[in-house]
């Protein structure tokens, strides 16, 4: 099936009826700040990136878990023939290629953890993977915000976890890289951004 903003609408559409939820708006708002930001990076396309951001949580349809929804997201897309999204459902969690840098509770199988351990260390990173894992935390699921107000947003929920610094360390590196290839903070590309991270 190929992939494109068609069939990347329906697949998420088809995917909230079996598991709604917020999941729906954040993964929305992820894709809108991936095309924003894309449409400002003359090597990236804006259309792709907008595809990965609605994809990277569609692991979400088989209910509510944790880190549960990164394996079964790759195997939806995989199923599918889209490859990279299949990677990106991965990788968006992990923009430090650790497993153990997780925030979030293993509820696979130990082949599940092991696969998953060995795919992440493995993984080539691209600006897609980045990108993603940036729109993640630029994105509740009421609009755009500073990656501060989804840093304790995400914190209050998961807790704090020996990677947590680090982790920001790093999605802030990720951030400045796409400042200076859009020439301009990527903030200023998303509308509303000040309005809800005031919230």
């Amino acid at each position: 099936m190929e992939l494109n903003r068609q069939t990347a609408e329906l697949a998420l559409k088809e995917a909230v009826k079996s598991n709604p939820g917020a999941w729906e708006d954040h993964s929305r708002y992820v894709a809108k700040a991936c095309e924003s930001i894309a449409l400002r990076c003359s090597h990236l396309s804006a259309e792709l990136a907008y595809i990965f951001g609605l994809l990277h949580d569609i692991g979400r349809y088989a209910g509510v878990s944790s880190e549960r929804h990164l394996i079964d997201g790759y195997r939806y897309c995989m199923k599918r023939g889209w490859e990279k999204a299949a990677q990106i459902c991965i990788s968006h969690a992990f923009m430090i290629q650790d497993i153990g840098t997780s925030i979030g509770e293993f509820d696979v199988s130990d082949e599940d953890y092991l696969f998953m351990k060995e795919f992440v260390a493995d993984a080539v990173y691209d600006d897609y993977d980045r990108l993603v894992q940036l729109c993640d935390s630029l994105a509740m699921p009421s609009g755009f915000c500073i990656l501060e107000k989804r840093f304790v947003d995400v914190t209050i929920r998961y807790g704090v976890h020996p990677s947590t610094i680090d982790r920001w360390k790093k999605i802030l590196e990720i951030k400045s890289y796409f400042d200076k290839q859009a020439g301009c903070s990527v903030y200023a590309l998303l509308p509303g951004i000040a309005e809800n991270s005031l919230k």
